[in-house]
């Protein structure tokens, strides 16, 4: 794997997390603009990324399958990825 494909991935994790964050924030403050727009800002970019890395290295989840179904077996899963000096 791709040091730069792994630091997207990172970074989606990262994005995905403050997404969701904002999400359960603004079930108790609906009213927050910042908060909306944080969350939106994150929306936006989780959206980004996930496209940016479904182009260049295939589907994250089964929602982002358009070619062969079942071509992302080829790619290592999640516990055979090698995260040592890689983005952290």
């Amino acid at each position: 794997m791709h040091n730069e494909q792994l630091a997207i991935l990172k970074e989606l994790m990262e994005v995905g997390f403050c997404t969701i964050e904002m999400a359960l924030f603004l079930d108790t403050h609906p009213s927050d603009e910042r908060g909306v727009g944080l969350h939106n800002s994150y929306a936006a970019r989780y959206k980004e990324l996930s496209e940016t890395y479904n182009m260049k290295y295939g589907p994250l989840t089964s929602n982002d399958l358009s070619k062969c179904p079942w071509e992302f077996i080829n790619g290592p899963w999640p516990w055979e990825i090698e995260y040592i000096n890689c983005c952290i």
